[in-house]
């Protein structure tokens, strides 16, 4: 059964059932970012002694492609873990190198005018080490910036980190759908095909272990069971694959970062089967989606059921992407506490504004989304779109019953898009449910206010405007 109170035309509806507050957003959003505070308040903050290890004094020479630095970085990073921790100094200047890994009470600080160039050798990156890869347990090549087990980290600093992907170093790779033989890409099935046969029979983690033969792009930061973490106002440019991607990690903090990303999967921050999360103030734009939180892929993602929990994302600004703030796809461990507020996103290459996409491969419950404030300049097709049909023809063993509930938008208005809210329900079930859209003005839609397919229940849509887009004179041949 489907039950939703329809958009109309320049049409005001009248007032909400919903309880209000004074500023005419429904009391339901005003308490949960009243516990968004106190999410805020419980992240454990990080803090560095004064000591401050230049990486000039461990060897690394400035403007010296042939000569990676990486051995210099990684030098600094220990000795400062060692001596209890501070602050590892990346001065003024370009400085080539290969895999960084972080360690506990270490600030990895790049400063303003410096630029850390990444070599883009696939050898560098290997032997492999424990990670993720689109939601899947594997060895696979090691992240640009990796840390696993590691506690009171940073990144920070106003300088440039490049990763120097392009068509011809990393993207070609383009998901796993490349083998390299003999030095050169070929179009064939590449490790992402056999990494999922993998995932869906559970195999162990020694059959898990990948070759640069397989195309296995790495990502640029993966934090990996970390606490206490914090990136800040760094430029992360060209990653190879998703750019940071926090895994299983707690206390966490993204602020003031610009990415810049139009790769393949190039998507901008990732956390997964996060908790207690703040990513403020950021730029995105980037090839896929801007921020996507996920929890796991299928047999992988339930045999964790670690759900990503309590994430804030205020005052960001979101260009390019598949989708603004994202849950899904890999969320089989499930979603719960997310809030967005004060964001502006615009571009006809930004597909959607809130997007949460997962299917029957996934299952898993994604509840509590709460959103409010946010100005839409233009995006390509919806302002709120929920698909429990994503990536329909995956292979994988089907019956887990995805959920979406309790959904609240407030006070958003878009300048331009095919829907305001387009609904993806399944055929048989009513699994999205208690999705409450108020206050928002739609304009410039090109095709419909909402559009609702399959089974839904108790979709409110009140309180809303939709201003229908000038339809284009159609010529008449001569």
């Amino acid at each position: 059964m489907k039950k939703t109170i329809l958009l109309l035309t320049t049409i005001v509806f009248g007032l909400s059932a919903m309880a209000k507050t004074e500023a005419n957003e429904p009391i339901e959003i005003t308490k949960a970012f009243e516990e968004a505070k106190k999410i805020e308040k419980s992240i454990k903050l990080t803090s560095f002694p004064a000591r401050v290890y230049n990486i000039v004094d461990f060897g690394a020479k400035a403007n010296t492609p042939e000569e990676p630095c990486h051995d210099a970085i990684n030098e600094a990073i220990l000795r400062c873990n060692q001596d209890g921790g501070g602050t590892v100094l990346i001065p003024k200047g370009t400085f080539y190198t290969g895999p960084i890994t972080l360690k506990s009470n270490v600030n990895l600080h790049i400063e303003k005018d410096a630029v850390l160039k990444f070599d883009t050798d696939q050898s560098l990156y290997f032997p492999p080490v424990l990670t993720r890869w689109e939601g899947l347990d594997c060895y696979n090549a090691r992240p640009l910036i990796y840390a696993y087990g590691e506690t009171n980290i940073a990144i920070t600093g106003k300088g440039i980190m490049d990763a120097q992907g392009d068509a011809d170093h990393w993207w070609y790779m383009a998901a796993g759908r490349y083998k390299i033989d003999n030095g050169k890409p070929t179009q064939a099935d590449g490790g992402r095909k056999r990494m999922l046969a993998l995932g869906e029979r559970g195999a162990p983690m020694h059959e898990r272990i990948f070759t640069p033969e397989e195309a296995m792009r790495p990502q640029f930061v993966n934090l990996y069971r970390c606490t206490q973490v914090l990136i800040e106002d760094v430029t992360f440019l060209n990653s190879p694959f998703w750019t940071l991607h926090p895994l299983m990690c707690e206390s966490l903090i993204v602020r003031g970062v610009t990415i810049e990303n139009d790769g393949p999967n190039g998507d901008g921050c990732d956390p997964e089967s996060c908790k207690n999360v703040l990513i403020e103030n950021c730029i995105f734009n980037t090839g896929d989606d801007c921020i996507a939180i996920k929890s796991g892929r299928n047999n992988d993602g339930r045999k964790w059921n670690i759900p990503s929990e309590n994430i804030i994302v205020r005052g960001c600004t979101m260009k390019n992407g598949h989708g603004g703030v994202v849950i899904g796809s890999e969320i089989s461990g499930g979603y719960k506490g997310l809030y967005v507020e004060d964001c502006y996103m615009d571009s006809p290459n930004l597909d959607r504004v809130i997007r949460i996409k997962t299917s029957t491969c996934r299952g898993g419950t994604i509840e509590d989304i709460f959103v409010r404030n946010i100005k839409v300049g233009v995006c390509r097709e919806a302002v709120l779109r929920i698909n429990l049909k994503y990536e329909s023809r995956e292979e994988c063993e089907r019956g887990y019953i995805p959920t979406v509930r309790n959904v609240w938008m407030n006070n958003v208005t878009s300048g331009g898009s095919k829907y305001g809210v387009l609904l993806i329900g399944l055929d048989d079930s009513e699994n999205i449910y208690d999705i409450n859209v108020s206050n928002c003005q739609f304009n410039g839609v090109t095709h419909a206010g909402e559009n609702i397919t399959g089974l839904t229940r108790n979709v409110n849509i009140k309180d809303c405007k939709v201003k229908m887009a000038p339809k284009k004179d159609k010529k008449k041949k001569k």
